[in-house]
């Protein structure tokens, strides 16, 4: 199967695609589902703006660790920027332009969606990583080509987290930054593998400004 989340559902909430000002991509975390993230349409709620969740294969985008060779994670990890990239183009489809969509995610999806913007690179309305970062091992170079052209991107993670090291949300931050996103980088030490009410005000402020 070399192309494993092709056709799984696409889940829908907000303002209608066809009718929408701007969209946001939410990607569901391993083990979970695009049910589940859709739930944080409710409060990152902006009128008039879409929300879409992708479905991964098994509840799952990759079966290894981000932090794993990119090899050890294939086919699952082409197939999942595949989707990803397919949801975008529907919403462009739809006639909204990439610079009033946002790309965020949790955990797995958190290291998605950092990964998808950095692999295609154009002014988003916003990222926004709920504990994750770019994808590759420790040592790997981290550099992307191509200029994000002062989208907003937002990483928060708890310190310690046990999939996600701070040095990697740090060292995404610092190539978002080189690359010509608008940063803003927040650690909350001793937080569990969660999303905080802080982390969801700071969504929302992002969500708000991007389509206010």
């Amino acid at each position: 199967m070399n192309n494993p989340h092709e056709g799984l559902p696409i889940l829908h909430a907000g303002a209608p695609l066809n009718e929408a000002r701007g969209a946001v991509v939410l990607l569901h975390g391993r083990g979970g589902s695009a049910e589940d993230i859709l739930s944080l349409a409710s409060p990152l709620h902006v009128p008039g703006v879409a929300y879409l969740a992708p479905q991964a294969a098994g509840h799952t985008w990759y079966p290894g660790s981000f932090l794993a060779p990119r090899e050890q994670n294939e086919p699952y990890l082409s197939s999942a920027l595949a989707k990803v990239a397919s949801v975008v183009a529907e919403i462009e489809a739809a006639g909204i332009a990439r610079d009033r969509i946002v790309i965020a995610g949790f955990s797995q999806g958190a290291c998605l969606s950092s990964e998808f913007v950095a692999s295609h690179p154009a002014r988003y309305a916003g990222v926004i990583a709920f504990t994750g970062g770019l994808i590759g091992p420790l040592d790997a170079d981290l550099h992307h080509d191509g200029d994000l052209a002062g989208t907003p991107a937002l990483f928060l993670s708890g310190d310690p987290d046990p999939h996600v090291p701070w040095a990697r949300v740090a060292a995404t931050a610092a190539e978002y930054e080189r690359m010509g996103a608008v940063v803003t980088a927040r650690r909350y030490p001793g937080r569990t593998h969660t999303i905080s009410g802080e982390e969801i005000d700071h969504a929302r402020r992002l969500l708000e400004s991007a389509f206010g």
